[in-house]
């Protein structure tokens, strides 16, 4: 019978307990842990929340015949499936089940974890994180998943996750682009520091092609956003025609959070100013309005 852990972290707490069940995904000579049970793999579900949602097709075929040569070495981390009778849902180590159905392997070695919905998810969004090849996209998600769906905020990732604040902001502002940017960057055709210099942009997509086309540096990319303005607007006497740089990334972090545009109008020399919120339906207008009044 499985061994049944203590129930009691949370984010950001006992994270060295939590990391040390997660193997990585390497097959590497490491001392191999004792698995608690082998599983018939049909048995074996996916985490439905997994952040990560692309797998490299050569490097699940490359390890696949690893294990055809090897077997498993580093058992996986598992959790009983909910309202699932017989089953378990994977906490960490996708890769590896993938890789294993390919290799035609009838049952996995597993470790069972008595793990809640925020922990399985904390474990998965970290594994994934400390994989260089892990897109930015799938990461912001994943930091997405953990402030919308348990209230953690950008502090609170930034200081169970080892990550800056700056950097998680950064990250999460990418799914303010278009979708189609954002499948630029999953396949790897545009970086970060690309999809970053478009942000807010009126011509994002238009400009986004081009860096593409023209193989464009960063540095580049940058030069080439700020030709034109991001935002073409009637003048206003008495008002300045470029906003500071600390409004621009105040808005785009908004913009980011919220998922709707953001506009700051904010005058120099006052403490007051505007802030305008364009929603592009009810129901985003419902989410702002639950949002405010603190549903």
């Amino acid at each position: 019978m499985a061994k049944k852990p203590n129930k009691t972290r949370g984010l950001g707490r006992g994270l060295s307990a939590l990391m040390s069940d997660v193997a990585q995904d390497t097959e590497a000579d490491a001392a191999p842990k004792r698995p608690d049970l082998l599983v018939p793999i049909e048995q074996i579900n996916p985490n439905p929340d997994q952040p990560r949602r692309t797998f490299a097709d050569d490097a699940l075929q490359e390890l696949a015949t690893s294990i055809s040569e090897k077997g498993i070495i580093q058992p996986i981390i598992v959790r009983p499936a909910p309202n699932e009778p017989d089953a378990f849902e994977i906490v960490a180590g996708e890769r590896r089940w993938r890789a294993a159905q390919m290799a035609k392997l009838h049952e996995m070695p597993v470790l069972v974890r008595s793990y809640d919905d925020t922990e399985v998810l904390e474990i998965a969004i970290i594994e994934n994180i400390q994989r260089a090849d892990l897109n930015p996209v799938d990461e912001a998600a994943g930091y997405r998943q953990l402030m919308d769906r348990f209230g953690h905020t950008q502090e609170k990732l930034a200081t169970a996750l080892g990550k800056s604040r700056s950097h998680i902001a950064n990250v999460m502002r990418l799914l303010s682009l278009p979708d189609e940017i954002q499948g630029y960057l999953v396949s790897g055709a545009l970086s970060a520091g690309h999809a970053r210099a478009l942000i807010g942009h009126d011509r994002a997509l238009q400009l986004a092609r081009e860096v593409i086309q023209r193989k464009l540096s960063v540095r580049e990319t940058e030069k080439l956003a700020k030709q034109g303005p991001a935002i073409k607007k009637r003048p206003v006497p008495g008002t300045p025609t470029q906003k500071d740089a600390d409004t621009v990334q105040i808005e785009n972090e908004l913009t980011a959070s919220l998922g709707m545009k953001v506009a700051i109008d904010h005058k120099p020399g006052e403490d007051g100013g505007k802030l305008a919120i364009s929603y592009k339906s009810l129901d985003q207008l419902d989410d702002l309005l639950r949002a405010l009044s603190g549903g």
